[in-house]
């Protein structure tokens, strides 16, 4: 008699951890869209980061060509 109580314990609470774990599970695929958005971004940052360099290069170079002004 005692071991169906243990059992029962049991069950009980598998049922509850899978009830509390089921909502956690469903907001893994939005935080995995988000992740995916989050280094697209981060690639499109760098991206410019480099065109902005290459700009800031091409102004420092104009800039040098210019005759001083005093």
């Amino acid at each position: 008699m005692l071991l169906w109580v243990w059992i029962a314990v049991v069950v009980v609470a598998l049922v509850i951890l899978v009830a509390a774990a089921a909502p956690l599970l469903g907001k893994l695929g939005g935080l995995r869209r988000a992740a995916v958005k989050l280094q697209r971004r981060q690639q499109e940052a760098l991206a410019l980061q480099e065109k902005a360099l290459v700009l800031q290069e091409t102004v420092a170079q104009v800039e040098a060509r210019l005759p001083n002004r005093s």
